[in-house]
């Protein structure tokens, strides 16, 4: 029996692995918002916070690797998920903001917004966005 090459890593994820993937970022996102809401942290900080995570794009200024590499590592769990940890040391206002965003990469996973490649914003790990979306 022969071994299939790989996939490239350019081509987007398809079918039945978006919707599962979509599906999960909203289920994490509920998660957030309840765990938020659990702590009892103030709503207004909450909506001043939620979309900080996107300033990341301003790498993008730089080139697209650039771009690539400053998105990618605010729009993963690990950063969420480390702030989430030092809430054990530092007290609950990390476990909020650790709430806040994972709240809006689950957003963004829902949405269809996925991890970026090189080649431009709009291509991402589960397919292409805005332009490029409507273009094809």
């Amino acid at each position: 029996m022969t071994e299939q090459p790989a996939s490239s890593t350019t081509e987007p994820v398809t079918g039945n692995a978006v919707l599962l993937q979509r599906l999960e970022g909203g289920a994490i996102a509920v998660l957030g918002l309840v765990a938020y809401t659990w702590l009892g942290q103030s709503w207004w900080v909450f909506a001043l916070l939620l979309l900080l995570p996107d300033l990341s794009m301003l790498g993008y200024l730089r080139g697209g690797t650039t771009g690539m590499l400053t998105y990618n590592l605010v729009h993963t769990y690990v950063a969420p998920a480390l702030l989430a940890l030092l809430g054990l040391v530092v007290g609950p206002i990390a476990f909020g903001l650790a709430a806040i965003w994972t709240v809006h990469i689950g957003l963004d996973r829902l949405l269809g917004y996925g991890l970026k490649h090189a080649d431009g914003f709009e291509h991402t790990h589960l397919g292409l966005i805005g332009k490029a979306r409507r273009g094809r």
